[in-house]
């Protein structure tokens, strides 16, 4: 497993993620073979968020109590949450209130005194920068967050936030597959008259976390888009996709899942794979996807097959 120090962070982070959206009706038992197998493989970062689970901080208190960490135990994890949508609306809340009220919530259901990262769960029109820095100040001060990001961000929105943020805003979690790539496919083909994929739809967010040393978290690494089901094993949408992950796999000894993963991590902009699943196998299988070398050739080869022009 591929690691690294996360930047403007002394974190050191693994480039494969363990999401635990879906572990709310999960038994103890459950939940502590996915986290252990995570942990075998390298993963010991998990990434939370409040409103996952049948109720506000349900996953995040399945988590703890499944695991029942000790504080040296918790210490081994790096933990990420993240604050500001309101399920009951829903409606997006990153009002100071709507911020500290979360990350303490957080902290109670995942028993722990600290968070490692949090991060603002998809843009709020009504954003206040000034509010939002007057929370993680707070939060900062106290050691109740060690770092700050934001999730589903363009740049014009994060530049706002620095306007009166004054950590780093270290991490930002967005949509990206090999199927769902708008975020690297506009740039391959730039200024490319009545084609689609020239519409650039995010401002050149790749571009501008890489000059700013945000790193770019992939949550839904295998969706076709959003939450239209997988690619993998689609044979009547992606039947060439397939194909060439089938023999990328062969060659590497992975399955399809590695390589799909092995997509993402090998972009020099040290992306983060955010995985959703519950099933262990598939987070060995994702893991596994780490360490894959994909040649120039091999990756531009599963860009193309996935539907994206190259000019």
């Amino acid at each position: 497993m591929k690691t690294f120090t996360l930047p403007g962070t002394d974190i050191v982070a693994p480039n494969v993620v363990l999401g635990l959206m879906r572990i709310q009706d999960k038994s103890d038992d459950e939940v502590r073979d996915l986290v252990r197998t995570a942990r075998d493989a390298g993963i010991a970062f998990v990434d939370h968020a409040a409103v996952y689970g049948s109720e506000k901080h349900g996953c995040e208190a399945r988590f703890a109590e499944a695991l029942d960490l000790t504080p040296a135990q918790r210490d081994e994890f790096v933990i990420q949450t993240k604050a500001g949508i309101v399920k009951d609306g829903p409606y997006f809340d990153f009002s100071y209130e709507e911020i500290v009220s979360s990350v303490e919530g957080s902290l109670r259901a995942l028993r722990t005194d600290h968070v490692d990262i949090l991060l603002l769960h998809r843009p709020d029109a009504l954003v206040e920068p000034d509010e939002v820095a007057r929370a993680f100040d707070e939060l900062a001060a106290a050691g109740k967050v060690r770092a700050f990001g934001v999730s589903n961000h363009t740049p014009a929105q994060i530049e706002l936030l620095k306007k009166s943020v004054t950590q780093p805003l270290v991490v930002n979690q967005v949509q990206l597959s090999l199927t769902h790539a708008p975020l690297v496919a506009q740039g391959v083909a730039a200024n490319m008259a009545t084609l689609d994929q020239s519409i650039s739809r995010d401002s050149g967010l790749l571009d501008y976390c890489r000059l700013h040393d945000i790193t770019v978290q992939a949550w839904s690494p295998f969706q076709k888009a959003f939450f239209d089901g997988v690619f993998l094993g689609d044979r009547e949408n992606f039947a060439e996709l397939n194909d060439v992950i089938e023999r990328l796999a062969a060659k590497y000894g992975v399955t399809p899942t590695g390589i799909a993963v092995a997509w993402i991590t090998r972009h020099p902009a040290q992306m983060q794979v955010v995985l959703g699943t519950t099933t262990p196998s598939r987070v060995t299988e994702s893991a596994a996807g780490s360490d894959i070398p994909l040649t120039r050739a091999e990756w531009y080869e599963l860009f193309r097959a996935a539907g994206h022009r190259v000019p």
